[in-house]
């Protein structure tokens, strides 16, 4: 009735879309890697965000570089010693 139904077509169809299963494994694992590189790297740059906006701040009011990079050193030790 249905060709596609049969078990060995369904089945060699499936084998040639997804791969071995190796390969499957093999690329859960890798995105799984890549998935927590980019949520660490997002959690880093969203800590340091009110050091940048203080850093940004110290910078514009007194055109200083010195000054902004203490700025962003204090604010984000002070971050780090909330934590």
């Amino acid at each position: 009735m249905f060709p596609l139904m049969d078990s060995a077509v369904t089945q060699r169809f499936l084998e040639g879309l997804l791969g071995s299963p190796l390969l499957i494994i093999g690329a859960l694992t890798t995105l799984l890697i890549v998935g927590g590189i980019i949520i660490f790297v997002v959690g880093t740059l969203l800590f340091f965000v009110p050091a940048f906006i203080v850093a940004g701040v110290v910078w514009w009011i007194t055109g200083s570089e010195i000054f902004a990079g203490v700025a962003f050193l204090l604010v984000a030790l002070s971050a780090l010693t909330k934590r």
